[in-house]
């Protein structure tokens, strides 16, 4: 948190006024997102990752297909309900009643979590299906009228919320541990990859059955904070919203591993006492940090975005974005899980670091072309189009475990951070500037979601062209100890 945190300090110093209300809402906002990451990094370790490996390798188990459909539907749906990103999401626009909106998204959440674990379950190739449900995607895309497509992207990228993406991890962990044999680490990734497909399909679908896409009328954020007093009552004001929504969110993926716990996995007291108490990290850490980001970054990205795009140095916003995009990343708490997640997986090979350079150097260059494309007004598609075509392409050259983590990687860095914070700045800066926020603002978490997917893949390069070397540097020692015997 530290580099944005003084980034925006250097700018409201030097460059861009800011009200001390506003930036008095940030710091407080900061401490909040520091305190609730961490608390909700140590539950997802010690909760949300242990209770999705076990459901997943109890689905595996009981080798019944229509058992582990049913299931596995059902935590799609409920997970995706429940997640806060989508009902903010569903919030934005008018013309979409909320709950169609929401419910279709969580169906195709529900379903491509079923087609993602049959496919760990049979073995077979991630690579094909993501060029045939890709192509499904753009076919429908030209179909559909243009001011859905950002925001049918951009439902892809937020369903994966920090909420379900440790828990979906972790279950295609279990799944592939017990079903895929040799290849159980090819297949622990892309869960995520194909649910995030699901929401893109439903938007779309429900595209043709609604004539008109309508801007909600943006409404700008006063902070009205002149006194502590005002700071405290604004964030207290807050913490019930969240509370129950993170409570709603975390609830059914608690029963459901309380029920099959009780029925069927029965493990030792003292590990699920371990598990509960990893639950209450989760939930404490995940009320903070929404409510940090809600009440202190969002009015903060507006404010910069208006301010910056009514001047005269508005160009200045594609540097500005792409140094917050690449710093963004590292406050997002579903990224250190997939980091963590990939470091086990791999046994090191695939270290934190270089996951974390590489997610970073593509939300920089996402943010940046996507705020040339707000100032310039072309369409999303061309920058989508080709985006995705080179995913697609690069699917041939790199290894299969890395396709999946790439795409993956996609639906983990359009968090939290980048819908309060990074967001709101497009429609400070579209609204400053006289654009179009639903066409302009909106595909930015779209573009956010795409970019990994390039970058990620371009690190499977680089890992694929140092095996060789490393082979034979492995190898020149064992002859040595072999001449020594």
């Amino acid at each position: 948190m530290l580099p944005i945190s003084l980034l925006v300090l250097i700018l409201s110093l030097i460059f861009v006024p800011i009200e001390l209300s506003t930036m008095s809402l940030f710091l407080f906002g900061a401490v909040l997102l520091v305190l609730g990451m961490g608390l909700f990094t140590l539950g997802a370790d010690t909760a949300m990752l242990p209770m999705g490996a076990q459901m997943g390798a109890m689905l595996t188990k009981r080798k019944s297909i229509l058992f582990m459909i049913g299931v596995a539907f059902a935590v799609g749906l409920l997970i995706t309900m429940a997640e806060p990103d989508l009902t903010v999401l569903a919030n934005q626009v008018q013309g979409v009643p909320n709950l169609v909106l929401i419910v279709a998204v969580s169906t195709g959440v529900g379903l491509f979590l079923v087609i993602a674990l049959l496919r760990i379950l049979f073995q077979r190739k991630l690579k094909w299906m993501l060029i045939g449900l890709y192509g499904l995607v753009f076919l429908l895309g030209a179909l559909i009228k243009p001011e859905f497509l950002p925001m049918a992207f951009d439902a892809g990228g937020v369903t994966t919320g920090p909420m379900t993406v440790p828990f979906i991890l972790a279950l295609g962990v279990g799944v592939a541990n017990v079903s895929s044999g040799k290849n159980a680490q090819d297949n622990s990734f892309g869960l995520v990859a194909l649910c995030s497909i699901g929401p893109v399909l439903s938007i779309m679908l429900i595209s043709l059955f609604f004539p008109k896409l309508t801007n909600v009328p943006e409404e700008r954020i006063l902070a009205g904070v002149n006194t502590t007093r005002d700071l405290t009552r604004m964030y207290r004001g807050a913490f019930p919203q969240y509370l129950w929504e993170v409570l709603m969110a975390l609830s059914p993926i608690v029963l459901l591993f309380l029920g099959f716990q009780f029925f069927v996995i029965k493990l030792p007291r003292l590990e699920v006492n371990r598990i509960l108490v990893g639950v209450v990290y989760t939930y404490v850490g995940l009320v903070l940090f929404l409510t940090g980001v809600n009440v202190g970054f969002l009015p903060m990205g507006d404010t910069l975005g208006s301010i910056i795009g009514g001047s005269k140095f508005k160009w200045l916003l594609v540097p500005l974005g792409m140094l917050l995009g690449y710093l963004v990343v590292a406050a997002e708490p579903a990224v250190h899980v997939l980091n963590e997640q990939v470091e086990q997986v791999t046994s090191g090979a695939i270290p934190k670091s270089a996951m974390m350079k590489a997610m970073s150097f593509g939300v920089s260059v996402s943010v940046g072309l996507s705020m040339l494309r707000m100032l310039t007004g072309f369409s999303i598609w061309w920058l989508l189009a080709p985006g995705y075509l080179t995913a697609l392409c690069l699917t041939f050259f790199v290894d299969p475990m890395f396709t999946a983590i790439a795409f993956d990687s996609g639906g983990v860095a359009s968090g939290p951070l980048t819908a309060a914070f990074i967001l709101p700045l497009f429609m400070g800066a579209c609204g400053a500037v006289g654009g179009n926020i639903l066409e302009d603002a909106f595909g930015v978490v779209a573009m956010v979601a795409m970019t990994p997917l390039v970058a990620i893949q371009g690190l499977g390069l680089v890992y694929r062209s140092k095996l060789p070397a490393a082979g034979k540097q492995e190898e020149a020692p064992m002859d040595d100890e072999i001449i020594d015997v």
